[in-house]
């Protein structure tokens, strides 16, 4: 079912099995429900939403949040044309996260061939859980580690404080505004093409290529965390019904538990 009214929709594709078996599932920003489901994700699947939701409400909708998959944008581009797509600015971290731990993996093998010291490789190796985490959440022991890190090895130091320095957007998004947090995007990837770092002269290109669905979600403040906490409600269906032999049996409980319907039962009267 699509509801009449939606404005602000959220997309994104959920592992219901082994196997690369994906569902993907629109949610209403607005009721916080979900609003349709269907089995495999991708182009055809988008489309058919699309094609459930007809022009005209097609027309309506206003803002479309989803992480930096290709096949939702093209496919929010051809039939959603008037919709603002919100890209969501968990993913981006995560690729600055994902470009970080490249980039150690890089300095490990460089020290393991290079380094006349293996125990400059060993420390490296084991930096992972300091370079992930948030500088606020840091224990002691890790930021001595960081520490090591800056005074033995300064391009991944340069890689952490790229990765800090993306975060730290969006807390100024947050504290001072938008126009703050554009202008600290602007200068961050300035930075970046200059960093000499491959993993991350890549995710300035990716980011540049959403630079505009990346500030249309700080200025709306629009993330996916909604539809990430649908896919979590979804697995803990799936885990309490033990087994389903097919995703149409997933869906249909899916739609009855978050889908904001409330059928009457048989036996039982309204209230």
């Amino acid at each position: 079912m699509v509801r009449r009214r939606a404005r602000r929709i959220g997309v994104d594709e959920i592992s219901y099995r082994k196997g690369q078996k994906y569902m993907t599932v629109v949610v209403d920003h607005d009721t916080r429900h979900v609003v349709w489901m269907a089995d495999g994700h991708g182009k055809d699947v988008l489309r058919s939403f699309f094609d459930a939701l007809g022009a005209e409400r097609a027309h309506r909708l206003t803002h479309i949040s989803a992480d930096g998959a290709e096949w939702i944008a093209d496919v929010v581009a051809e039939r959603a044309p008037n919709a603002i797509r919100a890209m969501d600015p968990f993913h981006v971290v995560a690729w600055a996260t994902e470009a970080l731990d490249e980039e150690r993996r890089a300095s490990w093998n460089r020290a393991r061939r290079e380094a006349a010291d293996p125990e400059l490789a060993r420390r490296l190796k084991h930096s992972r859980h300091a370079l992930w985490k948030n500088p606020e959440d840091l224990t002691e022991r890790q930021s001595a580690k960081l520490a090591w890190i800056g005074a033995n090895d300064p391009r991944l130091d340069r890689a952490y404080l790229l990765k800090e320095g993306l975060r730290t957007v969006y807390r100024i998004a947050k504290t001072e505004g938008l126009v703050a947090a554009v202008t600290a995007l602007d200068r961050w990837l300035t930075w970046a093409q200059r960093c000499r770092i491959p993993t991350f002269l890549d995710l300035r290109r990716k980011i540049r290529r959403h630079y505009d669905a990346i500030i249309a979600a700080i200025a709306e403040q629009l993330s996916n965390g909604l539809i990430e906490a649908t896919n979590t409600k979804t697995r803990l269906i799936i885990r309490r019904g033990f087994a389903f032999r097919t995703a149409d049996a997933v869906i249909a409980l899916v739609m009855l538990c978050l889908g904001g319907n409330r059928p009457t039962l048989p036996p039982r009267q309204p209230a």
